[in-house]
């Protein structure tokens, strides 16, 4: 594992894991237009195997298990013990589904495995990108899809950009980031997304940006504890050691940043790359999608 990817996997398995497991129901309400979105793109099929990048918690492994049936099987794979223990406990009663600890980007997958491979928002934290839509690519069967999502700009997503600025009107700017390095954002860019993918071996690859609305569950001030507790607000805490003073009046700013509304987010590439034959088809609204093709390995 590369020393980024290294600081990734340190990040999941400590502290941010716990706080995603404590607030999954929550987390999965919240994205749940999002892998509605991958899941309606990926159209899995019954019989299908089924790779789930980044599955954290399992919700995205679950759903896809849904549409296999009993005689498909779903891999969830994640680099958080602590997310994956959730997962199986979720999946405890599934024939179907199984669940590995590890970094996608260098796992020894076995070749031409997958029909089809699926992320919602586990895509945007590899260290060298091409190197690992490249290993993912040749576990996909000729003709195999994939269905991707993740964030568009930071201007563009008030999850992060209300929070972000509660932080900082707080504690302070924090060392800036950046945005190409892993994390959240980058894949934010369609046209790099299209030359990872191309770079990649990928084929016959569309992109489309546009927006979706999320709605927290709860009122503000349910979703100023978890935006305080997730995204840029956390690591502003955790980065100057914020005492829970300033977490309470980080999440005071918050709360009057919300309005009782959806949030109108800009997605970066709900990515779709697949085998020679694939199209792009029409976007449901307020998606970003990146449509690609594999190339055959002889």
């Amino acid at each position: 594992m590369s020393g980024s990817n290294a600081d990734q996997a340190e990040f999941w398995r400590s502290g941010a894991g716990d706080t995603w497991v404590a607030r999954q129901a929550a987390l999965d309400w919240l994205m749940q237009p999002v892998l509605d979105g991958v899941l309606a793109r990926a159209n899995l099929m019954n019989d299908q195997v089924i790779l789930d990048i980044g599955c954290g918690t399992g919700a995205s492994t679950l759903q896809a298990a849904e549409r296999v049936g009993a005689a498909g099987q779903v891999h969830g794979l994640d680099i958080s013990p602590t997310m994956l223990a959730r997962a199986r406990d979720r999946a405890q009663d599934l024939d179907n589904v199984k669940f590995i600890e590890a970094d996608a980007a260098d796992f020894n997958f076995e070749p031409a495995l997958f029909d089809q491979m699926i992320s919602r928002f586990g895509t945007m934290f590899f260290a060298d990108a091409v190197g690992a839509f490249s290993n993912m690519r040749k576990a996909m069967r000729p003709g195999a899809g994939m269905s991707c999502a993740s964030w568009g700009a930071i201007a563009n997503n008030p999850w992060f950009t209300y929070s972000a600025a509660a932080a900082k009107a707080v504690l302070g700017a924090p060392p800036a980031v950046d945005p190409d390095a892993p994390g959240p954002f980058s894949m934010r860019d369609p046209e790099r997304v299209r030359d990872v993918l191309e770079q990649a071996g990928f084929e016959d690859i569309g992109v489309a940006v546009s927006a979706l609305d999320l709605t927290p569950q709860g009122n503000r001030r349910d979703v100023a504890e978890l935006a305080v507790n997730v995204g840029p607000a956390g690591r502003t805490i955790l980065h100057f050691n914020g005492t829970d003073a300033d977490q309470d009046a980080i999440s005071a700013r918050i709360f009057d940043s919300y309005a009782l509304r959806p949030l109108k987010h800009q997605m970066g590439c709900v990515f779709r790359p697949r085998s020679f034959s694939f199209r792009p088809r029409p976007l449901i609204p307020e998606l970003v999608l990146t449509l690609a093709g594999q190339i055959n390995i002889c």
